[in-house]
């Protein structure tokens, strides 16, 4: 039973890594990264005031869920949100961007 469980485990990681290749696939991937990072940083300067998710949404205009979604990644925010909550947590929004990398044909 636990070398069935192996190999299942070894045959959805293939699959994973097969999918990775695809472009729609990598795609995804970069939003959903762009998203928890956006996310984390909100969190941690979230907790570094010592705030509840509830103050941060009264601070910024948002629900308590509105704000759990958004740190869990859940949401792709506008500029807008992400503003308000830049300035409700005493931040400055920066957007930048930048040459990306090359890939090979």
């Amino acid at each position: 039973m636990e070398r069935e469980e192996t190999r299942r485990r070894a045959s959805l990681a293939e699959a994973r890594q097969a999918r990775a290749g695809r472009p729609a696939a990598a795609e995804a991937y970069q939003a959903a990264r762009l998203r928890f990072e956006l996310a984390e940083a909100i969190r941690v300067r979230r907790e570094e005031l010592g705030w509840s998710q509830r103050q941060l949404a009264e601070r910024a205009g948002m629900t308590q869920p509105g704000v759990a979604r958004f740190e869990a990644g859940g949401t792709t925010p506008t500029l807008p949100l992400l503003e308000r909550l830049a300035d409700a947590l005493g931040l400055r929004l920066t957007v930048s961007l930048s040459p990306a990398e090359r890939r090979s044909a």
